[in-house]
Formats: C-alpha cells, structure tokens, sequence
C-alpha cells in the first residue's frame, strides 16, 4: 500500500483532533477509514461530499486504501449540479454530508484505469464537467515534497482552514497524515470564534489559507492573537499582493513563524513551487522555486525553451505529480497517463538570475475566487442554461459580467452568487450597448475588462 495511505504505520500518534478534545490516532483513524467504505465495490466510483468532517475524512481516506476511485465534491454544490455531474460520470455510490453515509445510485461504476485514485473537478464551485484524473503515485509523490520542503513530522498539527475537496486543503491533510503529524479537524471559517478555540485547544501550529483569508486575517488583527503554538503560515490558491507578502513576512520574522508562498494547480496535485521564508522579505512577489522531484522551464510562442532569466514565457511544470490527464465523460475515466508527467500551466512567467520564478499573468479563461478556480467558460454556459447570454471576465477574486440587456445582466449576477456560493462583492456587471469583437466575430474579453476598469460599476 502506498505511503499516503498506510498511516496506521504511526500507530498511537494523534492524526486527527476534534472539537471538545475527541482525538483519533493513526491507528483509529485507518480502522474507521476501512469500515467506511465496507461493504463498497472494486468496480464502484464513488463520490463524497465533503463537509469537513470525520465521517467525511474517514470515506475519502477509505476509497484510497480500498482503490476505489473517488470524486470529492463540495456539499452545498447545488444540488442540480451535484445530479448532473454523477449522471455524467455515473458515480455508483454518494457519501453524503453529515455522516449520512453511503448512497447508491446504481449497481456499478464506470469503467476506470486501475492507476485512477482520485477526480477533483477544475472549477469546484461551479460543478465543472471536466474532472482532473489523479493517481495515487501523483498524490504521493506531491506530499511528500510537501512534507520535505515544510520539513514536517510528527510535531505538526494544521487546522483545516479550506475544504477537503479543494485541492489546496487536502495537500495539507496528504502532507500532515504521510508525515505522521496531525489535523486539528473543524468545518468552523476562520470568522467564527470556535475556529480559533479549537485552533489553541488543539495547540495546531501551522495555518493554510487562500488570499482572501489572510485579508480577513489582517482585519482581525492577526498581529495581535495569542497564538502560542503557531509556528508555519501557507499561502496558495492565488497570487497575494506584493504588500500582503510583505507585511506577512516581516509580521512571521518578528513573531517567530515561517511563511511559504507557494504556487500550484490541481492539476499537480496541487503544489508546484514555493518561496522560502527567508525569500518572502526580499522578493514577494515570486512564487520561488519548483519543488523537490519537478521542475520549471519557460517555452516563447513556438515552444521552444527560453534559456536566458529576465524574458517571459509560457510556464511549463514536469514532475511525478502531474495528472494522468483530463476526463470529460465517463468513457474517459479509462485514460491513462496521457500527460506524461508535463504540464503546460497556462501561466506566462520569468525567471530570475537566481532560479526564482514570477507569474506574470495567465494564457487560460480561469479565475481564483475566494481561493476557488472558477472557469469562465463554465460561468457563460451556466448562465445560458438559465437562459442569460451574458460574457464573463475578470480577475483573481472579481468576476466581470458584460452584456448589452440590463435585465439579464441583474439577473445573472444574482445567479451567480447563488449557484457559486460567493458574495456579491466577488462579481460586477457592464452594461454595453454592444459587446466588442474581433473580425471574426469572437468576443474581445480584454476590451471589455478594459472598460470595465474605466466604469467600475458594481454588481
């Protein structure tokens, strides 16, 4: 059995702490995985909606050690997308939220390619078709460059500050678990009192968080909690302001903690590089260097490699914790390893003279919201499910929707926080009298962000 999920090898160290001072080891924890998913099939597909709790840990980490193939998907995903998305892939069986259990949906699964582990969608929030195909060798692979470069063991303790099913949040569940430390479990956001009780009842010392949650953090006066045992802060899911880095930097070197920016994708399962504490003072606005076992190199617009530090290129990762590949349907659930170990990010980047890495902007219609990718593409075919034709464009943490019928444009807004589960404040609208194109008649997504930037109207 792989090394991530063989954990009961640490035995009666804790692996996982609850509020109210419950605490599972690794051992305990291994047992209630296995009984979860007794009963299930080697030819199911199974999903579980995650809700970040132990009954939901528990059937996530049983699906792995039973190699059964397992979709993560979000609990409060709308509960139509959440029908579409099984149909789609005809998952077999469902874990539903609360501890419910298991559900059937039909006799068996699809089928799957023995290497195939996990499926995470590229756009959680907006119950993406296209599902990332993860292998257990991939997820292994990146938390144990994780767990080496954060030098983690069986001292370390992370509160789950993100949800199970995004792959920044289970990196830190994988990572903690393979090196025998230990998850303080809560479903409590980071605005809640309970959150931070159980953070110091827990004595947790390491805090994950996407840009937004740092943001809140520094409006709750982070600089001012009593947080005896903290001792790592994480940064992924989005490029952090320059002055965000900053503060945080100095604020960890004055109180003693290590920061790590880090950069990744799902696709990678999801970690690809990270900036090293003692780089985030001097350069923050890198993402560093590639982690242990992959790689970095740029390609120019005919794919050949850009050798010299100082020129922006397309951003390219290799390493063991690539994805095997994409799957649109279920028929492709059977696809092995079809990336090889590559991945073009779809990210522009440069180098410097030191190896260090920049993201200079991005070559694909994806955004992170609140720490989610969200594909734009998706939000223009959601919305012409409900009969909206509307464009949608942005950036990190700002959806713009444009359209030339002012009703539609209200009404699209409001769909999206709802479907997204975001706050209004994440999306904007333009009305236009007519929506730039080229000669082609494609739509001219930066014109109309570009005009935006001159109106600023709020959604």
């Amino acid at each position: 059995m792989s090394a991530l999920a063989s954990f009961e090898r640490h035995g009666a160290a804790p692996a996982v702490l609850l509020p109210g001072g419950e605490v599972h080891s690794h051992q305990a924890l291994a047992q209630g995985a296995d009984a979860s998913t007794h009963g299930l099939l080697a030819t199911d597909l199974a999903a579980v909606e995650c809700d970040n709790s132990l009954p939901s840990l528990q059937a996530y980490l049983g699906c792995l050690r039973a190699r059964i193939p397992v979709a993560l998907i979000d609990a409060g995903l709308n509960a139509a997308l959440r029908a579409a998305l099984y149909a789609r892939f005809e998952v077999s069986v469902v874990h539903g939220p609360g501890g419910s259990g298991w559900q059937r949906l039909r006799p068996r699964g699809p089928t799957c390619h023995p290497d195939l582990a996990l499926l995470l969608s590229t756009s959680g929030s907006t119950g993406s078709p296209k599902l990332v195909r993860l292998s257990l060798a991939n997820l292994t692979a990146n938390a144990t460059s994780i767990a080496s470069y954060l030098a983690l063991d069986g001292s370390s303790r992370a509160i789950t500050s993100l949800p199970q099913q995004y792959s920044y949040g289970l990196s830190v569940i994988h990572s903690h678990l393979l090196a025998g430390g230990s998850l303080a479990l809560t479903a409590a956001s980071v605005a809640e009192r309970g959150f931070w009780d159980h953070f110091r009842d827990s004595q947790a010392n390491s805090l994950a968080g996407v840009p937004t949650l740092y943001d809140m953090l520094r409006r709750l006066r982070l600089e001012r909690m009593n947080l005896p045992h903290l001792r790592t802060l994480t940064q992924a899911g989005g490029r952090m302001s320059v002055p965000m880095v900053s503060w945080l930097a100095g604020l960890a070197a004055e109180r003693g903690w290590r920061l790590y920016v880090m950069y990744g994708q799902t696709e990678a399962s999801a970690r690809m590089a990270y900036l090293a504490p003692e780089d985030a003072g001097t350069h923050p606005g890198s993402v560093g260097r590639a982690i242990p076992g992959g790689q970095f190199h740029l390609e120019d617009d005919s794919g050949h490699t850009i050798a010299s530090s100082g020129q922006p290129g397309r951003l390219v990762y290799s390493g063991p914790n690539v994805m095997l590949g994409y799957a649109d349907s279920a028929a492709e659930l059977a696809l092995g390893d079809v990336q090889q170990g590559r991945l073009v990010t779809g990210d522009l980047a440069q180098r410097d003279e030191d190896g260090r890495y920049t993201i200079t902007g991005r070559t694909t219609r994806f955004l992170k919201v609140f720490g989610n990718r969200v594909g734009l593409d998706d939000v223009e075919t959601l919305l012409a499910g409900q009969g909206l034709q509307v464009c949608a464009t942005g950036r990190d943490d700002l959806i713009v929707l444009a359209a030339t019928d002012a009703q539609a444009l209200e009404a699209a807004a409001q769909a999206i926080t709802t479907l997204l589960r975001i706050h209004k404040s994440a999306v904007a609208t333009l009305h236009l009298p007519s929506l730039p194109t080229s000669s082609a008649g494609k739509v001219l997504y930066a014109e109309i962000l570009k005009t935006f930037d001159t109106t600023r109207t709020p959604a």
